[in-house]
């Protein structure tokens, strides 16, 4: 049998899916020079093959099947599996109407699919419900499903093979050049343990299947292959607490320098499951960037959402151990919780250039279906487009914020970060004394322009 695999490829502004937001994916539509800086930028290096993709053509091919992959072009097959977003379900499901009016049955995976089969029930002829491993398994072996079947998760995560690049990637360097720490082209995502053990009620992580993680020897056995077909490979751990346990990541710090594997990797993480002693550990192992959140500056906000706080000491000791290694930093905030308002957003944009990790990024606040906090906001909701749940479009009333407001914050957020003279010595590491003083000096004039233009816009009527 040949199967299609698509991963499909948006057409409108950048889209990441697959483990992005556990999988509904989020959409970057630019709304200012600097997120259209930010755009292009995470085309070139987070435009990354879809890991689920590539665990499906490795159980398919173990089972002799043809299997061949698109992002969109038109392929010949038997079948097809597409994985679904929220963010370009309307692009997957139209391409998938293509598809069944020649003759292929379709089916779709993925979490969106799983918790809003109403957006895909009508163009396909199946959906995996749940992580789609085990019901590929019996697709491999010959049985074919009708409407929604359930995949069940598979608790033993290494009895899975490792995922097949060369079957699900394009044909382009996946290690050219490096403007930061990830090559243009990307890297290979792994996934080191599934779900996660937090209880945020924003985070769609959890809401699939429970957290599972696999053996240290499982995991540097697939890093070992990669080692063995790239050269110095860079790797993305895509688990969304990747030091949740300290002594698995001290082993298997250990067990990559025992082999002498030669790669770099990535990992988002909390700053409270880091230490000096951790750090230095994954550095020698590797680790050359990492990504956290934030989300706010208030503890009683994060309380309230589920999240446990962490001491800005602490973070601030991280992230300035991380910059006297090299090691890159990314954090993640939130603007537009229910308790937030004009100076609190304010506040927590301060913070993120105060503390001055390497990138930032900002989101607004999004309720995603099936996680505890969309049942809290569902009255609220005001946006109808489920494509609009992308992580930068308000989808719900607020109560101190208007729309226009929190979209307002959310540009300044990017311009106040990053058009800043000091910035620029920061992200070249320019040490120089006499340059630093002046881009300090700078920051204040850079700072009052941003607050004069800031000041017009949101004071101009709107035409109507």
């Amino acid at each position: 049998m040949r199967v299609i695999l698509a991963d499909l490829k948006s057409s409108r502004g950048f889209v990441s899916k697959d483990t992005v937001v556990g999988g509904y994916g989020s959409r970057l539509d630019s709304f200012s020079r600097t997120t259209t800086i930010m755009a292009y930028l995470k085309k070139q290096t987070h435009d990354v093959p879809s890991v689920h993709m590539a665990y499906i053509a490795a159980i398919l091919a173990r089972a002799g099947h043809d299997v061949k992959w698109t992002r969109g072009e038109a392929v010949d097959g038997d079948l097809a599996l597409v994985l679904s977003s929220l963010v370009d379900y309307k692009n997957e499901t139209a391409w998938a109407d293509g598809l069944r009016a020649r003759g292929i049955k379709v089916g779709f995976v993925g979490i969106t699919a799983s918790k809003m089969p109403q957006l895909f029930a009508d163009h396909c002829d199946f959906i995996l419900n749940g992580e789609p491993e085990a019901g590929v398994m019996r697709m491999a072996q010959g049985e074919i499903p009708e409407g929604i079947v359930a995949s069940e998760q598979i608790s033993d995560l290494d009895s899975i093979p490792f995922p097949r690049w060369d079957l699900v990637t394009e044909h382009r360097a996946k290690h050219g050049i490096r403007w930061s720490s990830r090559p243009v082209g990307g890297g290979f995502p792994l996934l080191a343990s599934r779900g996660c053990p937090e209880f945020c009620t924003y985070c769609p992580h959890r809401i699939l299947a429970g957290y599972r993680a696999r053996s240290i020897a499982n995991i540097v056995d697939e890093l070992e292959r990669l080692c063995d077909q790239h050269r110095r490979p860079y790797v993305i751990f895509r688990d969304p607490l990747f030091t949740e346990q300290r002594d698995r990541c001290l082993e298997l710090c250990d067990e990559i320098q025992a082999r002498g594997l030669a790669l770099t990797f990535e990992a988002e993480t909390r700053l409270d499951r880091l230490d000096i002693e951790l750090l230095d550990k994954l550095y020698a192992a590797g680790f050359r960037a990492m990504s956290f959140g934030v989300e706010s500056l208030a503890p009683g906000t994060l309380k309230k959402s589920g999240r446990r706080p962490i001491p800005e000491k602490h973070q601030r000791e991280i992230i300035e151990h991380c910059r006297k290694r090299g090691i890159v930093t990314a954090a993640f905030y939130v603007l537009g919780f229910l308790q937030d308002d004009w100076n609190s957003i304010a506040a927590t944009i301060d913070y993120a250039i105060d503390v001055a990790s390497t990138f930032a990024q900002f989101k607004i606040l999004t309720p995603y279906p099936g996680t505890p906090m969309f049942k809290q906001l569902e009255p609220l909701l005001t946006e109808t487009d489920w494509e609009k749940f992308d992580g930068y479009t308000p989808t719900f009333r607020h109560p101190n914020l208007s729309a226009r407001e929190l979209r307002f914050l959310l540009g300044a957020s990017y311009k106040r970060f990053y058009i800043r003279p000091s910035y620029l010595a920061d992200f070249l590491k320019i040490q120089n004394t006499a340059v630093r003083e002046w881009a300090s000096r700078m920051d204040q004039r850079v700072n009052d322009r941003h607050s004069r233009g800031e000041i017009a816009d949101i004071s101009r009527s709107v035409a109507c």
